[in-house]
């Protein structure tokens, strides 16, 4: 009796509700079965900013930016020793240019030359004169800094009006550092000898030459000319990835290029060429070889002379790349200018230089 009585109301709610199968109504929207992301919206990469092009004051000697007030200074132009028992020299990490000639016996001697030396520390040990590295100096118009020298060299710095300060046989070394211009290191005379101590600092050059009396600025129109790049590397250059530079039977200069330095690490004696203010091996950006006569005096010390002024041939490498060059010099106070063989200026790569003054008999090789 309960069925029939629940019968006519199941029949009643099934006629108000949709059918299970049937169709939908006519104004229902269809769902999707999943929704999707909106696409997102491409940001674009920023622009990048542009470094401004350096416009300043810029190193006569390197090409690199370089503070105003030394732009028209005299640099200055310093004698060092080379003898491998007086190693490690100070301060040549940080020098412009370096120059290398061969004196007496197939020893060299360097002459290494700042534009500013005030923030270089410790430079030396510092040696004797001679004439040809006076027209080095004299051909940047720097002030020479030397303890010593030759007869001839001393000679010649009378006759030329060099503008000579000497350790040795002038008032210029003192007996404790900053006392004069120069001084003997005491740890350097004990472990390495009396003649191999005598040092200075970019800083004590800074403070001394203050009140000194002698011209330290470049005359009015003075210039010195010499083209720099970014990239120096020599156009149609041969593969110059090591470059030997043999001076003589007692000195050899090898230069490997460091292409992630982008620079030659310097090497002699067999050794890393160390810079002994940071024990750290010296790299230079540039590499000159200039071959000319270097001939005896025939006195009993075995003085030699070195042409500077006559010209001849040589090589230039930078990048890992080397070409053959003519190089020259006017006269004794004039600068070394440097050509392709076709006769057009070089253009150094922005940085550092290192000249090999060589005799025309070296046999220069690279590979």
């Amino acid at each position: 009796m309960r069925l029939r009585k629940l019968l006519p109301l199941c029949l009643s709610l099934a006629l108000l509700l949709p059918g299970c199968g049937g169709e939908p109504a006519a104004n229902a929207s269809p769902q999707p079965e999943h929704s999707l992301p909106a696409a997102a919206t491409p940001t674009p990469d920023p622009t990048p900013t542009p470094t401004p092009e350096y416009t300043g004051p810029r190193n006569p000697l390197t090409g690199e930016p370089l503070d105003e007030a030394y732009v028209n200074r005299r640099p200055v132009a310093i004698m060092l020793n080379n003898l491998k028992g007086a190693l490690p020299q100070l301060g040549v990490a940080q020098a412009d240019i370096l120059y290398e000639c061969i004196t007496e016996g197939g020893i060299t001697r360097m002459l290494g030359v700042w534009q500013d030396p005030s923030g270089v520390g410790a430079i030396g040990s510092i040696r004797s004169a001679r004439p040809y590295y006076l027209e080095l100096a004299l051909g940047h118009d720097a002030v020479f800094i030397h303890a010593g020298g030759s007869t001839d060299a001393y000679d010649k710095i009378r006759a030329w009006g060099v503008t000579a300060l000497d350790g040795v046989n002038g008032p210029y070394c003192g007996s404790s550092p900053g006392s004069n211009l120069m001084w003997r290191d005491a740890a350097r005379r004990k472990n390495l000898g009396y003649e191999h101590s005598v040092i200075t600092t970019g800083e004590t050059i800074e403070e001394k030459f203050a009140s000194y009396s002698f011209r330290q600025d470049h005359e009015e129109g003075y210039t010195y000319e010499m083209a720099f790049a970014e990239d120096g590397t020599p156009a149609g250059g041969e593969t110059a990835n090591t470059i030997t530079v043999p001076f003589s039977n007692v000195k050899t200069g090898v230069f490997t290029y460091d292409p992630e330095l982008d620079r030659y690490r310097v090497e002699e004696y067999g050794s890393p060429y160390v810079d002994g203010n940071t024990g750290e091996q010296v790299t230079v950006t540039n590499v000159l070889i200039l071959k000319t006569a270097c001939r005896s005096t025939g006195d009993s010390l075995g003085h030699i002379t070195v042409d500077l002024t006559s010209g001849g041939e040589g090589y230039f490498a930078c990048g890992g790349k080397m070409i053959p060059i003519r190089w020259s010099k006017a006269g004794r106070n004039s600068q070394l200018f440097y050509t392709d063989a076709s006769g057009v200026p070089i253009t150094l790569g922005r940085g550092n230089s290192y000249v090999n003054v060589v005799p025309l008999d070296c046999a220069v090789d690279a590979e």
